[in-house]
């Protein structure tokens, strides 16, 4: 996910499913919740929305949309929409779900075994542009305290050792 926008915590969500409800959250505003077990390996929901193209997708981007997620090189899916439970998914530094793109569909999968009430989240994946901006309130003992794909989580650490350290 390019940036992921999380709704504030008056966002009143409008959908479940039959593995997701949603509800308040200890992350931020609304969280999906597993309803019931979820074993490792199981598509959870799928994050849907509208298919558009790149240039599109920068323009909504620059307007603040930050539901946008990567589908593929020449478009993006829009998850600013009602019928996307999905975005109420928040991050985690150290998540129990995945992204998966599956011909043509973004699901969210289960990357271990989920207990059923248990916090649903996934790595957003930023980059490291203005990663200052998004703080992480994941909560988890391997948090780096910003959102960023966990390829740059050394780079943040470092960066905030050297900041403590001046």
């Amino acid at each position: 996910m390019d940036r992921a926008l999380k709704p504030n915590v008056s966002s009143n969500p409008t959908a479940e499913t039959a593995l997701v409800r949603c509800e308040r959250s200890a992350i931020h505003g609304v969280g999906g919740f597993a309803k019931q077990n979820l074993p490792e390996g199981t598509p959870i929901i799928e994050y849907v929305g509208e298919k558009i193209a790149k240039e599109q997708s920068l323009k909504r981007c620059e307007q603040n949309n930050e539901y946008i997620f990567t589908l593929d090189e020449q478009h993006d899916l829009d998850g600013n929409v009602d019928w996307n439970p999905a975005r109420f998914i928040n991050h985690s530094c150290a998540p129990n779900s995945e992204a998966d793109v599956r011909d043509g569909r973004i699901w969210i999968v289960a990357a271990r075994d989920i207990r059923a009430g248990e916090e649903l989240t996934f790595n957003y994946g930023f980059d490291l542009e203005d990663y200052r901006n998004y703080p992480c309130y994941c909560g988890s003992s391997h948090c780096v305290g910003y959102i960023v794909a966990e390829e740059f989580f050394e780079h943040v650490r470092a960066q905030r050792q050297w900041a403590q350290n001046s």
